[in-house]
C-alpha cells in the first residue's frame, strides 16, 4: 500500500509540471503574439509617416525636398527590416508555442491513463483487505484476490515506468524548446536592431547635412521673385550681354549671386516657369534681376 501512495505522490509532481508548463507557455504565447502584432502595427504607422514625409517633401524647396526624401527612404528601409522581424517572430516563436498545446494534451492523457491503472490497483487492494476481514478462512477467494492484486500491481508498475519516461521526455523537450524559442527571439531582435541602427545612422547623417541657410536663400529668392515690383524688360539670353556687363563694371564692382535652382533631380525640367533672383551691386547699391520663364534674364532699367 505504501508503494501505491508513493506512486500517487509521484503523479502529483508530474501533474504539477504539466500544469505549470501549460500555464506559463500559454502566457508566453499570448504575450509574444501581442508583441508581434504591435510590431506589425508600428510598421504600418511608420509606413504612413513615410508617405506623409514624401508628400511634404514634394511641396518644399529643393534643399529640404532632397533631405526629406532621403530621410523617408531610410525610414522605409527600416520598415522592410521590421516586416522581416514580424515574419520571423511568427514562424520561429509564436507558431511553435501555439503547437505546444498538443504536447501538453498528450502528456496529460498519459497521466490520466496511469491514474486509471493506479485506481484499479487500489480497488483490488481494498477488495483483498475486505475479503480477509470478512472471510479469513476462505483461502481460495483470498488467493484469487491476491492474484488480481499482483496483476494490477504489475500493470501499475509498467504504466508508472512508461509515464516516468514520458514525463521525463516532456520535461527535456520543454527545456530545450524554451531555450530555442527565446534564443530565436533574441537573435531576431538583434538582427533587426543592428540593421536599424545602420540605417538610422544614415538617416541622421542625411538630416545633419541639411543646409538650412541655402534653403532660406532659395525661399527668399522665391519670395522676392513673386512679390518684387520691378519694371523689368526681357533680354534675349540668360546671361547679360558683354556691353551691359562692361557698362555696369565701369561704374562699380559687379557681384552676382544665383539662388539654387528649383529643380527636382528626377524631373530636370521642373524649373520651367520658376524664378531665381540675381543680385547686382553697382557702386555699392543693390539692384535686382530676375531669371524668368524660358531662362531669360530681366534687368530693371536695361534693355538690348
Amino acid at each position: 500500500m505504501n508503494i501505491v501512495f508513493s506512486r500517487d505522490s509521484q503523479v502529483r509532481v508530474m501533474e504539477n509540471i504539466v500544469a505549470n508548463t501549460e500555464k506559463y507557455f500559454g502566457q508566453f504565447c499570448s504575450l509574444l503574439a501581442a508583441y508581434t502584432r504591435k510590431t506589425a502595427r508600428l510598421r504600418d504607422k511608420t509606413d504612413q509617416l513615410v508617405k506623409q514625409l514624401i508628400d511634404f517633401a514634394n511641396s518644399e524647396n529643393p534643399e529640404l525636398r532632397a533631405t526629406m526624401r532621403g530621410f523617408a527612404e531610410d525610414l522605409a528601409k527600416v520598415q522592410d527590416y521590421r516586416q522581416a522581424q514580424v515574419e520571423r517572430l511568427e514562424t520561429k516563436v509564436v507558431n511553435p508555442l501555439k503547437l505546444y498545446g498538443a504536447q501538453i494534451k498528450q502528456t496529460r492523457a498519459e497521466i490520466k491513463k496511469f491514474k486509471h491503472v493506479q485506481n484499479h490497483e487500489i480497488k483490488q487492494l481494498e477488495k483483498l483487505e475486505k475479503l480477509r476481514q470478512k472471510s479469513p478462512s476462505d483461502q481460495q477467494m483470498i488467493s484469487q484476490a491476491e492474484t488480481r492484486v499482483q496483476r494490477a500491481a504489475v500493470d501499475s508498475s509498467r504504466t508508472t515506468l512508461h509515464l516516468e519516461e514520458t514525463v521525463d521526455a516532456f520535461q527535456r523537450q520543454k527545456l530545450k524548446d524554451l531555450q530555442k524559442f527565446f534564443c530565436d527571439f533574441v537573435t531576431i531582435e538583434m538582427v533587426f536592431h543592428a540593421k536599424a541602427v545602420e540605417v538610422y545612422s544614415s538617416a541622421f547623417q542625411t538630416l545633419e547635412k541639411y543646409d538650412l541657410e541655402r534653403d532660406l536663400l532659395d525661399f527668399r529668392a522665391k519670395m522676392q521673385g513673386v512679390y518684387g515690383h520691378y519694371d523689368t524688360q526681357l533680354l534675349a539670353n540668360t546671361n547679360p550681354s558683354p556691353s551691359v556687363l562692361q557698362s555696369l563694371a565701369s561704374q562699380g564692382t559687379l557681384q552676382v549671386q544665383l539662388s539654387r535652382a528649383n529643380e527636382d533631380p528626377e524631373h530636370p525640367h521642373a524649373n520651367h516657369g520658376r524664378f531665381s533672383l540675381c543680385e547686382w551691386v553697382v557702386k555699392g547699391q543693390p539692384a535686382h534681376c530676375v531669371c524668368g520663364q524660358g531662362g531669360h534674364l530681366m534687368l530693371p532699367g536695361h534693355s538690348l
